[in-house]
């Protein structure tokens, strides 16, 4: 059915100009409400646009929050990781003290007997210049972060052993006085007490009283203890790594063989059996099977 049409007459009274008009009644309703229902439009699509940005937004934020809260966990496990480390580090300074004494004896020992009671093995590199490449995210910082303290964990672990290593050589290298007293007889050349002639002497005669306590200058295992010829009662002292000890002309003992012994424990007590002239202690240090001036390592007094 054809739309109704309207005619619209304008008149001017002052000049009597008539103008007619004809519209169509459905195709001007239409213009009408599309005038009209353009604002509403456009407020529809601004509300649109608007749910749609913010629930872009909510979507990032609960990104965000996944991601802070692992980067919490992240970096409270560092955090974690660098107070053990520190607490390590502590430690092993405490650890790595050793007696100043055991320290100037230790160094003066021949290389071969540190080296084997040290080990070897290199420090590994912790990866420096790779670091500045994996900077290009905080997942990828976090994660070289965690890699690099592991690194420095183990370094510590090499260390911790190192030292544990050091402390035991240190522990097991004679370096105090055997007993107070006055040197009598030094290491090396000598006249015989007996006959007169030229004699090398294997150790050092620590002249003392009868009976005074005879002690371990360090660490430990009573090798054997007992009568030993021109000895008389003698201890003998293995200290690990090729080091091994001898205490002479004991009146007694106060060991056992297989016994485990510190430094300072005494071991037996003074005395003149065997090839001797008067109460004395002979003491002996030998590494790897070889005879070693004692005085070498024996601290100062």
């Amino acid at each position: 059915m054809a739309s109704r049409r309207y005619t619209i007459v304008l008149a001017d009274r002052s000049s009597g100009v008539v103008r007619r008009f004809t519209i169509a009644l459905r195709p001007t309703l239409v213009a009408i409400a599309l005038l009209f229902s353009l604002p509403v439009l456009i407020g529809l699509g601004a509300r649109w646009s608007a749910r749609s940005a913010i629930a872009e937004l909510e979507r990032a934020n609960s990104v965000l929050e996944v991601e802070n809260a692992s980067y919490k966990d992240a970096t409270g496990e560092l955090s974690s990781q660098i107070a053990s480390l520190e607490a390590a580090v502590d430690e092993l300074g405490v650890r790595a003290r050793v007696d100043p004494a055991a320290g100037r004896a230790m160094d003066k020992l021949p290389a071969i007997v540190k080296s084997r009671a040290m080990g070897g093995g290199a420090a590994g590199s912790l990866g420096g210049p790779a670091l500045g490449a994996a900077f290009t995210s905080p997942d990828s910082v976090l994660g070289v972060l965690r890699d690099l303290l592991g690194t420095i964990g183990n370094r510590l672990d090499s260390v911790r052993s190192g030292v544990e290593r050091r402390q035991a050589l240190a522990a097991a290298t004679p370096s105090i006085w055997p007993v107070p007293g006055w040197l009598s007889s030094a290491y090396g050349t000598r006249r015989d007490p007996f006959t007169g002639d030229p004699d090398f002497h294997p150790g050092l005669d620590i002249s003392a009283d009868a009976g005074q306590p005879v002690h371990a200058t360090a660490d430990g295992t009573v090798a054997s203890a007992g009568p030993n010829g021109s000895y008389g009662n003698l201890v003998t002292l293995d200290h690990g790594y090729g080091i091994s000890t001898r205490y002479g002309h004991l009146s007694r003992f106060a060991v056992s063989g297989g016994q485990q012994v510190h430094r300072g424990d005494v071991i037996g007590y003074v005395g003149s059996t065997g090839r001797s002239t008067s109460p004395h202690l002979h003491y002996e240090i030998l590494v790897n099977g070889r005879l070693t001036n004692p005085l070498n390592l024996l601290a100062r007094r």
